[in-house]
């Protein structure tokens, strides 16, 4: 705008000059534009210089004249004094507002030098020093009395006046004398302020600055009293600070400098302690050091800023004590320590009022603090809000420097730790509370800028870090993680000395832990602890980073962390965490397939560092609880540790049967001797764990994360890894859920339980858990319930008796378990429920170990431990007496408890079993089949429950056993187990690991019981001889009778056994041969688990080893952990093989002659034998499989000559069809004929062990064998078929028709047959076209004249010694190896087709289809009546027959010139099998047999030579037989002539059954 009108006025003017107008007519114009602004005057004369200058160079003189009129003309527009001011001296001639222009330069060049350059003083001759001398008298009196500033004033004017004295120096003196006597402020402050007014103001700054000047040498030191002079006067506003600054030395960029090189020499420091020097280095080192630290020694020139900043902030002027630290780099004042006093000190003054008030502790004094006498101090803080305004700014100001000053950080800190009480109790206004939250994060703020790094700086003090605990632990650990992460990551790179104190700090526990060993664990201890007080974030992270990579540390580490403080501990949680996110590591292993070591590591140190130390658990709980919601299962091991090492609860797949046996009992029981580890003092810890789990709610949320977080290994983690570590996460994702739940178990409180665990329905359907995980979640809830109930119910009315209480029990069992027979109906389709009730699956699933057996071998076993203990400890001489008192008493009170709680359990299951009995009835319903109960109660409860955990598995185990003993109606205990045990390679490949292991337990148990059965038929018939369980006929639900004949009997039994083992092999073998990692790792981890049970046949234990030899071999150098799994098994599989036995002592290996069953087979005590029964059991189980095992019969040739000449040995007098006549030229023939046989197959079995079973059957002489097994199997289908009705209505029928014709039985519907499954169904295609291979072998072998007799294949004439060779030995021996198990339901077609042979004397054969409906059962009958006469018989003479079977052997060595091997072997076919059974035949009298074939010499043709020989052996091994009498013997023999037309009969029986099929 200026510029606008200067530009203007120029314009006018220069108009005027040039002549273009009148400058009469300008002045005007000027006159009128004047008045618009004051300075125009001004801008005009501004105008008419610059016109002067131009005008007064040009040549033309008119311009010049019109210039000189036109100021002329504008005289009285601008005054004169500013045109003199402006204008040239000759201009201002020529207009005459000067005379002469040459006296008006003379004038103002004497002007300037009086002004400018003459030194202005007094009078330096006249000034007098006395006035001097009274101006000291009259500033030094005594100026306590009356006497005043005004006063003294006046005075030092008179003697300015009087003798001429300097006012300058008068006020340099006045400040002198304030220097020294600093106690009179009141007094000099007025005075000098009094003073100032005759002076100019810059005046005193000057002299001060010219003060400060003078000490500015680099000798010089600034006295303190100058600087407080300084300082007060800058407080009353008597000086500028920015006037005194600029006086100050060193310059602010100075100091920018120093402090930039101060980083850099931290950051040298640092680098020095890093690097690796080598010693002859050392010593240059440090003889540089030391040249370096003396020419620091030389004394730093003086800061005169921060000489005056800390005499400001001692008189308490915060202001300008703050702008002057504004101008220097952040903590460089405060990093000088008089400063950093100063400021504390300033600190102490103004929160004294407010901490006398709050922040004292009980019972302490304390020593109080003055405040300032200088009322402009800041004021004093009376309430938190106070603090707020100055001094959380001023400790900010100090930051990491309140370490000088150790009593204030305590102050600020319980300050603090007021606050936080009153923040945290509610009750206050809506205002307050948004007050007190600034107030929070201003408090949280303090803490990370100055609290944590002033901690850092401080010399291990460890009260300091206990008082900071006190307000830390009132944070939530989030707030507190963030601070020690600022502190960790952050605050140490903010300063150089915070620099250089890391560093020191990373070296010197280098050094501690290059030392630290188990030795010297207390020293080292100690001297981490004094590191960690002050700098915990950097020695912990040190710490766990050589924990990482040496896990051997872990030990020492955990044990020196003793001298820790509360604090400390904290900030090791964090650091953990820390360690554990981290981001850079990886979490497995190269490979791919298992977890890092260092994860591993951590993860252990983890669990020993919470276990022995007071540490805050939540975050790191929160943490696995973070990674779980992420989808990441890793970091369960840390959980996983952290129980078993806090709660002492310990989950691992080698447990011993002792121990798992132990953990089946009470909690004592468990701590005693179900660990590996003594468990000892862990109820404070695990104390602590559950608080933690309460108080931070992460209980169930954990649970149920691990459970659904089980598949989503599987499904969404397991992605592209490798299918090992998959595995491996589930296992361990699945043994922590099982170990936290056991742990919530034993240690939550009923109400907790309950109150946190939702019912079962809301489990499954809205958190979508697992049904397995949900159930083991809720089984303690219904423990618990049922005991509260039960407690009250007692409580309620005072009844002892037991039947009362057991009656109370089943009462509270049936409030707390019906809402949650309610809630399972949910689970599963409506379907389900036809065959089990929801009671029995809500049953199975909710018991467990503890409600079905007491372990009383555990409880005798611990309180052994506790005997001896004791005695060794009245042994021990050397303990002292009150000691071995206490020791005494301890193991005493341990042993009561354990008695105790043995017997509380022992009442609990009795209580348990009698629920059970009453439950039992409603179980299983069998709406479909018994068949499809069985498969859903394995798929919906053993299945899933047995692979949950070990003491799941050996429960499930122990459930089907108690489910049989309960004699529960519609469980087939035969079917149940046929099924466990018959396939068991689907389940096997698709276990985990552990799962592996659970199950390998689970079979183990079940072989145990079913060995047990096995071993004894004393044990067998108590056990199941009439038990519902082993019916052999299936009948449609609601029919409970059992005909004795109906039961499987103990010999058959024996079979079923084998059988199983037989399959087992073959799974095992098939598993072993896939190559499939898991398939074989899987395998070999259950054969290890059921190696007490399996293998116990020879030949399939032969066959096993073999084949994990192979494995052995192939993997030693791809997969070295199948090969060690193989190795250990091979080794304890060679250990079991002395235990082993042959086939023949495991079960009657050759099929037993039928031959009227009643009379040979003794079903059960005294009860009359009902072959069909038989049948009928044996065509049940083996529906699915018998072709199978036909194959395998007919491969094992081997086996089969072997016991063939055993069973040649001793043939039976009992035969009842085929001639009784042998001739020994047709044995030859038939043996030469098996040798090339053998031959043949040997080879064929090197090549293919797969190799058809009609080309094995073609390599030997039973070739019609097969044939007849089918024809009989489909035969007893038949008369299954008659004795399974579809429905009740048919029950009657069913009693009626029992001895029905043969089409009816043909349509009735055989139960078992309509649920077999699919698999077996497809297996059975294929063997019908062996079926016909298998026809057409037996034609031919009819038309040689073969035998008629079913079973011909398996049964070989006997070979005398000469013409058996050494090397056909060895073949049989080989082939024994590879012999899979003929089934046993061959066998019992075999008798039945005996019994069908059997001679006329007893009964026609009445399966003959021309035969009448009547006479069939007339037959029937009379097979019945004679059978049991027969039977009674028996009974009588069976001591008579054990006599003379002693007699008999000795006689045979004599008479019979056998083969050795054929003797032992017939020993172990006959007398070895008599001790697992009775089941022998009585007709073991080698005498008879020599007779026998005398006999049969003389009277009979080849056909009927071989029959008999066949028929004999096949009644040696007859499974049910008492002994016989010789009378019955001879009866025998004379039967034995009419059997030719027998085997006729046979033989249209066969064709015609044929058709049937």
């Amino acid at each position: 705008m200026e510029a606008d009108i200067q530009q203007a006025l120029y314009e006018l003017a220069y108009h005027v000059v040039r002549g273009n107008l009148k400058h009469d007519q300008a002045s005007n114009v000027l006159g009128d534009v004047i008045e618009f602004r004051e300075d125009m005057p001004s801008i005009l004369a501004d105008v008419f210089c610059i016109l002067d200058i131009e005008t007064s160079c040009l040549e033309e003189k008119s311009k010049r004249d019109h210039f000189t009129q036109l100021v002329l003309a504008c005289l009285y527009l601008v005054s004169d004094t500013v045109l003199k001011e402006r204008l040239d001296p000759e201009t201002l001639e020529s207009l005459g507002l000067i005379k002469q222009s040459q006296q008006f330069n003379q004038k103002s060049v004497k002007i300037k030098t009086k002004l400018f350059y003459k030194q202005q003083k007094f009078n330096l001759l006249r000034e007098e020093n006395e006035g001097y001398a009274k101006l000291i008298a009259e500033l030094g009196q005594d100026l306590s009395g009356n006497i005043t500033s005004d006063l003294i004033l006046e005075n030092i004017k008179s003697l300015i006046g009087c003798f001429n004295l300097d006012p300058n120096r008068v006020l340099d003196i006045i400040l002198e004398v304030y220097e020294c006597r600093p106690e009179y402020d009141d007094f000099f402050v007025p005075l000098i302020e009094s003073y100032m007014y005759m002076c100019e103001p810059q005046t005193l700054c000057h002299i001060l600055g010219f003060k400060f000047k003078f000490y500015q040498d680099p000798s010089g030191e600034t006295p303190s009293s100058l600087y407080r002079v300084a300082a007060v006067l800058l407080q009353h506003n008597l000086i500028d600070l920015e006037d005194l600054y600029v006086h100050l030395l060193p310059g602010d960029n100075a100091i920018i400098e120093e402090h930039k090189r101060e980083i850099v020499e931290a950051k040298q420091i640092v680098r020095k302690l890093t690097m690796v020097v080598l010693s002859s280095e050392k010593t240059e080192e440090k003889e540089k050091e030391k040249e370096k630290e003396e020419e620091k020694t030389e004394k730093p020139p003086d800061n005169q800023k921060l000489g005056l900043l800390e005499a400001l902030l001692k008189i308490g002027d915060w202001q300008h004590a703050q702008s002057i630290m504004d101008q220097m780099p952040p903590f460089y004042a405060t990093s000088h320590k008089p400063i950093a006093i100063a400021l504390c000190q300033l600190v102490h003054v103004t929160i004294e009022p407010l901490y006398r008030r709050v922040g004292v502790p009980k019972g302490a004094k304390g020593s109080p603090i003055s405040s300032l006498p200088n009322k402009r101090a800041p004021k004093q803080a009376d309430s938190f809000e106070d603090l707020r305004k100055e001094v959380f700014n001023m400790l900010c100001y100090l930051g990491p420097h309140l370490s000088h000053d150790p009593i204030l950080f305590a102050k600020v800190v319980r300050l603090g730790k007021a606050f936080m009480k009153e923040f945290q109790s509610d009750g206050s206004k809506q205002e307050d509370k948004e007050k007190m939250e600034i107030l929070f994060s201003c408090l949280l703020s303090i803490t990370d800028q100055v609290l944590l790094p002033s901690l850092s700086l401080m010399d291990c003090n460890a009260c300091m870090s206990e008082e900071l605990w006190g307000m830390f632990k009132t944070f939530p650990y989030q707030y507190r993680y963030r601070l020690y992460g600022q502190w960790k990551n952050e605050t140490y790179n903010s300063h150089p000395l915070l620099v250089k104190v890391k560093a020191q700090t990373i070296d010197r526990a280098k050094y501690i832990m290059k030392r630290l060993t188990k030795e010297n664990v207390k020293p080292s201890g100690r001297q981490i602890g004094k590191l960690s007080h002050s700098n915990p974030t950097i020695l912990f992270d040190y710490i766990l980073s050589q924990i990482q990579k040496y896990d051997n540390l872990i030990t020492p580490v955990v044990d020196s962390l003793k001298y820790l403080t509360s604090l400390n501990y904290d900030v090791l949680a964090y650091c953990i965490i820390e360690a554990l996110a981290n981001p850079e590591k990886e979490r497995m292993k190269h490979d791919d397939t298992t977890i890092s070591s260092w994860l591993q590591s951590l993860a252990s140190f983890c669990g020993a560092v919470f276990r022995k130390y007071p540490i805050e658990l939540a975050g790191l709980l929160q943490y696995v609880a973070n990674q779980l919601k992420a989808g990441k299962s890793f970091d369960l091991l840390i959980l996983k540790e952290v129980v078993q090492k806090m709660a002492g609860i310990e989950i691992t797949e080698e447990m011993t049967m002792e121990q798992l046996e132990a953990m089946t009992g009470g909690e004592q029981l468990k701590a005693e001797g179900g660990y590996f580890g003594q468990i000892r003092n862990t109820k404070k810890s695990s104390q602590r764990l559950k608080d933690a789990l309460l108080d931070h709610d992460l209980a169930l949320p954990l649970c149920l994360l691990m459970a659904q977080q089980r598949n989503g290994v599987i499904f969404q983690e397991g992605g592209e890894k490798h299918l090992k570590l998959v595995g491996k996460l589930y296992d361990q994702c699945h043994d922590t859920l099982v170990q936290f739940g056991g742990f919530l178990a034993s240690n939550l409180s009923t109400e907790d339980y309950i109150k946190r665990v939702p019912s079962i329905d809301v489990l499954c359907n809205e958190f979508h858990t697992p049904h397995d995980a949900a159930f083991f979640l809720s089984r303690p809830m219904y423990a618990h319930h049922i005991s509260s109930k039960y407690d009250e119910l007692k409580k309620a009315e005072k009844g002892n008796k037991q039947q009362h209480k057991v009656h109370k029990y089943i009462t509270s069992c049936e409030l707390v378990m019906a809402p949650v027979h309610d809630a399972v109906i949910s689970l599963h389709l409506p379907k389900v429920w036809d065959d089990i009730s929801p009671q029995f699956y809500a049953t199975f699933w909710s018991l467990t170990m503890y409600d079905l057996a007491v372990p009383h071998s555990s409880y005798d076993r611990e309180v052994n431990k506790l005997k001896v203990q004791m005695k060794a400890i009245d042994d021990n001489q050397e303990m002292p007496p009150n000691k071995k008192k206490k020791e005494k008493e301890r193991c005493t009170a341990l042993q009561d408890k354990l008695l105790e709680e043995e017997k509380k359990q022992l009442e609990h299951v009795q209580r348990v079993l009698q629920r059970l009995k009453l439950e039992k009835d409603n179980w299983l319903l069998a709406k479909s089949t018994k068949n499809e109960t069985i498969t859903k109660f394995l798929q919906l409860c053993i299945f899933p429950r047995c692979i949950f955990s070990a003491i799941d598995a050996v429960y499930c185990a122990h459930f089907v056993e108690l489910v049989h003993q309960q004699k529960t109606p519609n469980f087939s205990t035969l079917l149940c187990y046929d099924r466990v045990f018959s396939d068991i390679i689907y389940t096997v490949a698709s276990c985990t690991e552990n799962e592996a292991s659970r199950y390998g337990r689970f079979l183990c148990c079940m072989l145990e019981t079913v060995t047990r059965w096995h071993s004894d038929r004393v044990i067998y018939e108590k056990e199941c001889g009439n038990y519902p369980g082993f019916l052999t006929i299936l009948r449609a639900t609601g029919f409970d009778g059992g005909n004795k004949a109906d039961q499987l009997d103990y010999e058959n039994f024996r079979h079923v056994v084998h059988k199983w083992h037989y399959k087992l092999t073959k799974a095992s073998v098939h598993c072993l041969e896939t190559g499939e990692y898991t398939h074989i790792r899987n395998i070999l981890i259950v054969l290890t688990k059921i190696l007490p049970w399996y293998p116990k046949v020879l030949n399939l234990g032969q066959a096993l080893e073999r084949r994990v030899h192979k494995i052995c071999q192939e993997e030693k150098e791809k997969r070295p952990d199948l090969y060690a799994l193989a190795m250990g098994y091979s080794g304890q599989l060679k250990s079991r093989k002395p235990f082993m036995i042959p086939e023949n002592e495991f079960h009657h290996k050759d099929p037993p002659a039928r031959n009227a069953v009643a009379a040979t087979v003794q079903n059960g005590p005294g009860g009359a034998g009902m072959p069909t029964s038989l049948t009928i059991n044996t065509v049940r189980l083996e529906e699915g499989t018998t072709e199978e095992t036909d194959k395998l019969k007919e491969k094992s040739q081997g086996v089969v000559k072997v016991i063939n000449k055993a069973v040649n040995a001793t043939p039976k007098v009992t035969t009842s069809n085929g001639n009784s006549a042998s001739n020994s030229k047709i044995i030859k023939e038939k043996d030469d004929k098996e040798k090339s046989g053998k031959e043949k197959d040997k080879e064929k079995k090197d090549k293919t062990p797969a190799a058809t079973p009609e080309m094995k059957a073609l390599g030997k002489d039973g070739k019609d064998k097969p044939k007849e097994e089918r024809a009989n199997k489909d035969d007893k289908a038949r008369e299954i078929k008659e004795k399974t009705p579809k429905s009740d209505k048919e029950k009657e029928k069913v009693k009626k028709e029992e001895k029905a014709s043969k089409e009816e039985k043909s349509k009735t519907v055989v139960t078992i047959v309509e649920s077999k499954s699919t698999a077996e169904k497809e297996r059975e295609k294929e063997p019908s076209r062996e079926r016909d291979v298998a026809k057409e072998m037996k034609s031919k072998e009819n038309a040689k004249g073969g035998e008629k007799m079913p079973v011909a294949g398996s049964l070989k004439s006997p070979v005398p010694r000469s013409e058996t060779s050494e090397s056909e030995r060895e073949q049989k021996r080989r082939k024994v190896d590879t012999h899979s198990s003929p089934s046993h339901s061959s066998t019992v077609k075999d008798n039945l087709n005996e019994l069908k042979d059997s001679s006329a004397k007893h009964y026609i054969n009445h399966t003959t289809p021309t035969l009448s409906k009547s006479k069939e059962r007339e037959v029937d009958k009379k097979d019945l009546d004679k059978s049991r006469e027969r039977s009674r018989e028996r009974e009588k003479k069976d001591e008579k027959d054990r006599k003379d079977r002693k007699r008999d052997h000795s006689n045979s060595d004599r008479e019979v010139p056998q083969d050795s091997t054929k003797r032992r072997k017939e020993e172990n076919g006959t007398t070895g099998s008599s001790k697992h059974s009775k089941s022998e035949s009585p007709s073991d009298s080698p005498r008879l047999n020599e007779k026998e074939k005398e006999k049969n010499k003389s009277k009979s043709s080849g056909k009927e030579k071989s029959d008999s020989i066949k028929a004999e052996k096949m009644e040696k091994s007859s499974s049910g037989s008492k002994k016989e009498s010789r009378h019955d013997k001879e009866k025998t023999e004379k039967k034995e002539k009419r059997d030719s037309t027998g085997g006729k009969e046979e033989k249209k029986h066969h064709k015609s059954s044929d058709k049937h099929r």
